[in-house]
């Protein structure tokens, strides 16, 4: 790792292995990076960044019994980001019989316009009935943050539970709450005495993790506290938990075949399918990032198996995913039945795809367990990928299985990725990017890089729903998205020609991404 010699920090390995414990008695969640070691800055090849993770050591790789540490590189600034509560609003803020109040001022609230979009979408792909999101803000002003703002978000619970009558109630804490030091958790227990509904402080305060994903935790570890029930009277050995965001209804089918329900959370989920989590067979996840924290304490604090297998991407992850889920559930004649029959639909039309496919150069922004998918999809189909930007990078997930290793399974089964980088959707740095792969097109979750990507010409296909490219049909999916998108190329050559960069010429110049990291350090 000569490469990051400056600009890092590097912590030293410990001789044994020990299994990390979650800790659900406290409320507040430990960060990715306290627990797992999340960095936000790297650049090099993929199999580089395989070798530092604590996966391929078999180790716990340095920091005790809990984070492991790659090498990091530390920009001086942050063009834009997102951050955990956001992640909270994301998820607590779906849940279709709940209430979600950002104890914040009204500003943070802004990103629940697009999540309310999203979650009204959502419910319409899966047939479930349209409404919108209930979220309360307490408004946190000057004088609150001088005097404390636990009136404010005492009467907020009181008119939540009026409007709504909800089945449990979230506080999401912000940035503010979290500096004037508000006494959430005696606000919140006061509460559910008195309205006899779970009432759950969720801490993600923006400044705690550099990493927004840590919000994702942050509202299962409520969920896990305070909703899940404890002493389940039966198990429902049918019943698989399904960790996903709002895509399409696709695991009902593929885990219909082996004879399995599914049970979706967190979005989109009632409390009462949040509670039964603990009854279920099974968990799984179309994503380690989104999925880490619940099914490894859904396991080891209720005895839900979590499925230890490759993400089910291409054939490879897909006949792994659904093989150990068979095992476990006791289903292995009926997976091997359908994976047959899969393989034999899905072979010929890839075989249509892959010479209309031929020569084209793809490249993947998104979350980093997600993109280890995509790229393995895009190889199997036959699209060049020799670059890909992931907006954090996990040296080991919760469950410490290398099953669950998707950088390191996407190496094996699909060979290295030269230009692999690691960075929180910073702009400046995506035109770099870009432009020493320059690709045909790129795939995305987070539509804010899209236009940066426009105005060089290069079309972007936004993963709205995220279960598009999962399992056999979806390397079919993937490919005919593909080549809808190349359809409108020169429509976006004209933008390029007609638009300029809001950069200098001298960073227009730079190769390196991170230059400025490098001369910080």
């Amino acid at each position: 790792m000569a490469a990051f010699a400056q600009g890092c920090r590097r912590q030293f390995l410990q001789p044994k292995r020990r299994r990390m414990v979650l800790n659900l008695k406290t409320s507040s969640v430990e960060t990715r990076e306290q627990r797992l070691g999340t960095i936000i800055g790297w650049d090099g090849t993929a199999s580089k960044l395989a070798d530092e993770s604590a996966f391929s050591r078999g180790d716990c790789g340095g920091c005790g019994t809990k984070a492991r540490r790659v090498c990091e590189l530390e920009g001086p600034f942050t063009q834009g980001s997102v951050c955990s509560e956001q992640m909270v609003e994301c998820q607590a803020g779906n849940i279709r019989d709940a209430v979600l109040i950002q104890h914040s001022p009204i500003g943070c609230g802004a990103g629940q316009v697009i999540y309310n979009s999203i979650y009204r979408n959502g419910l319409a792909m899966r047939g479930l009935p349209v409404q919108n999101i209930r979220f309360i803000s307490t408004n946190l002003r000057e004088r609150d943050m001088v005097y404390g703002g636990a009136e404010k978000l005492a009467e907020a619970i009181r008119l939540a539970v009026e409007r709504h009558q909800p089945k449990a109630v979230f506080i999401a804490t912000s940035c503010a709450s979290g500096i004037i030091g508000d006494d959430i958790e005696s606000v919140a227990r006061t509460a559910e005495a008195e309205f006899g509904i779970p009432i759950i402080p969720l801490h993600c305060e923006g400044f705690k993790s550099k990493h927004w994903s840590t919000g994702f935790d942050a509202t299962q570890h409520g969920i896990l506290r305070q909703i899940v029930r404890r002493n389940p009277e039966k198990r429902q050995d049918d019943l698989i938990n399904v960790i996903n965001l709002w895509g399409t209804d696709v695991f009902s089918p593929m885990l219909g075949e082996l004879g399995l329900r599914v049970n979706y959370v967190v979005d989109m989920a009632t409390v009462e399918e949040l509670a039964q989590m603990s009854e279920a067979r099974a968990t799984v996840s179309f994503c380690y990032t989104l999925g880490t924290y619940l099914a490894t304490a859904l396991e080891q604090e209720f005895g839900v198996e979590q499925i230890k297998a490759p993400q089910p991407y291409g054939f490879a992850g897909t006949d792994a995913w659904l093989r150990e889920l068979a095992r476990v559930t006791g289903r292995e004649a009926q997976a091997e039945d359908y994976i047959a029959r899969e393989h034999a639909r899905v072979k010929p039309l890839l075989d249509e795809l892959r010479p209309k496919l031929k020569g084209l150069k793809g490249y993947v922004a998104t979350g980093s367990a997600y993109s280890h998918g995509l790229i393995g999809v895009l190889r199997e189909i036959g699209v060049e990928v020799d670059g890909s930007l992931v907006f954090h990078h996990d040296p080991v997930y919760d469950s410490e299985d290398p099953r669950q290793d998707s950088l390191g399974h996407l190496i094996e089964n699909y060979g290295d990725v030269r230009h692999f980088t690691v960075g929180n959707r910073q702009q400046y740095q995506f035109y770099n990017l870009l432009q020493r792969v320059k690709p045909d097109f790129i795939i995305i979750r987070h539509n804010g890089l899209a236009p940066l990507a426009a105005r060089l010409g290069i079309p972007a296909i936004p993963l709205g729903d995220e279960h598009h490219a999962l399992g056999y049909q979806g390397m079919v999916n993937l490919g005919e998205s593909i080549l809808a998108a190349l359809q409108h190329r020169k429509f976006h050559k004209d933008i390029a020609k007609r638009v300029s960069l809001p950069y200098k010429q001298s960073w227009l110049a730079q190769k390196d991404p991170f230059a400025l990291a490098r001369a910080a350090s």
